[in-house]
């Protein structure tokens, strides 16, 4: 990464940290320094950064391609926000054999009533839209895509991909995906954490949820620096800044009514007009509102022979919370507690892969296209690229043929072996 790059970066990041910082919960400012600790040692890693974003672990080596003749891949998933009815359907329509076992697997595996499946098939969109149904039905079609393509196609996702990587709830399906977390054991945990959070939001007197900001590029640290100044001079406020997503945009957390008036300040006296889009999501995710669900998944994953995981050896997986490969079993239980509370480095995420890593070709997998959109704009690709890399998306089977086209294209693109 150049210099002007790492400087963008740290500063993108400080200013997350910085208003963060601020005791805008008050419901929870007893354990918001809990938080604030944990969060300390991510935004030190980040900034004693000098020519690398962060030395690679031994255990991560794998990241390098088998493979002389395709570019390295990434494979992503999506976060909440995608779901919609009826987004199975096709898929058991038209690969009944590899789907109908694993639509049964999911409502065993959950055993609730109505079924999971059932609401995803059925359901209304104010059942579906609820986190305790949303948080499994993502992950759940995510994963149920991932296995036609490796059942009906040969897909192998091991020797196809080099590393994995989900934007918020995606990162569930990117462990189980890399042989991390088991299928069962992540569709228990995100049922769990969905009622908490479901739980967290309900407690409060107020209207929650999350908005997208939309700035011009360049312009999005200066809105942070602005939001952060407006927070630390407010600490009541209950927003924090949960996700940042692209070089133009980032997202906002906490009581609707507080972070409008965030918006109201830097339009009228910091002369920042970002555009903003109220997300689908009931809940502040990403904010100290949601430390029970940390204590909820702290003990999920703490329980022995409750969650059974694999070490990242074969195939590393990016934690949201650090924008870097999970280390050890450790590291994931950790650091998929903490990321309830603490802000989505997605950009970071897709910088240290796209400049650091040398990743070429992304697949993205699962329902709705805004994970691939947020991924083209940033690597600068669309589709399949000329040199043999390219970002390419899977929500429904009729794009299979496009599809397995692009994978085979980009698959013989003749690259050499990345050190």
């Amino acid at each position: 990464m150049t210099s002007k790059g790492n400087a963008h970066n740290k500063l993108a990041i400080q200013n997350i940290h910085n208003a963060n910082k601020a005791p805008i919960m008050r419901a929870t400012s007893g354990r918001l320094e809990d938080v604030a600790r944990g969060g300390a040692k991510t935004w030190k890693t980040y900034t004693t950064r000098t020519d690398r974003l962060h030395p690679r672990p031994s255990s991560t080596r794998p990241y390098t391609s088998t493979s002389r003749t395709r570019p390295k891949t990434a494979l992503f998933f999506p976060g909440q926000g995608v779901q919609r009815v009826g987004m199975i359907d096709p898929w058991l329509e038209s690969f009944p054999n590899t789907v109908k076992p694993l639509l049964e697997e999911i409502d065993h595996t959950l055993n609730i009533s109505p079924s999971l499946t059932h609401l995803i098939s059925q359901g209304t969109n104010a059942e579906l839209t609820a986190t305790q149904n949303a948080q499994p039905a993502i992950m759940a079609t995510s994963i149920l895509i991932l296995r036609v393509l490796e059942k009906e196609f040969g897909f192998d996702t091991k020797n196809t991909v080099d590393v994995t990587l989900g934007h918020s709830l995606g990162e569930f399906a990117a462990l189980v995906a890399a042989g991390n977390l088991q299928f069962a054991s992540a569709l228990k945990m995100v049922r769990r954490r969905g009622e908490t959070m479901a739980k967290c939001s309900a407690s409060s007197n107020s209207e929650m949820g999350m908005i997208a900001l939309v700035c011009e590029p360049l312009q999005r640290d200066e809105t942070l620096q602005a939001i952060t100044r407006h927070l630390s001079q407010n600490q009541h406020l209950q927003c924090v800044i949960a996700n940042v997503n692209s070089k133009t945009q980032f997202v906002l957390s906490g009581d609707i009514s507080h972070v409008g008036k965030v918006l109201d300040h830097i339009r009228h006296f910091d002369s920042h007009d970002p555009r903003a889009v109220r997300l689908k999501a009931d809940s502040p995710f990403h904010s100290p509102l949601m430390l029970p669900a940390v204590d909820l998944m702290k003990k999920l994953l703490s329980t022995p022979g409750s969650i059974t995981f694999s070490p990242p050896n074969t195939l590393p997986c990016i934690s949201n919370v650090t924008a870097l490969p999970f280390s050890s079993a450790e590291d994931i239980k950790d650091l998929l507690a903490r990321s309830a509370a603490e802000p989505v480095l997605w950009h970071q995420s897709i910088q240290y892969l796209h400049q650091e890593e040398k990743v070429k070709r992304w697949i993205g997998i699962g329902p709705g296209k805004v994970g691939r959109n947020l991924v083209g704009k940033e690597v600068g690709m669309k589709g399949v690229d000329v040199k043999g890399g390219g970002v390419l998306a899977l929500t429904d089977p009729k794009d299979l043929d496009e599809f397995l086209r692009a994978l085979e294209i980009t698959g013989n693109a003749g690259e050499e072996e990345v050190e």
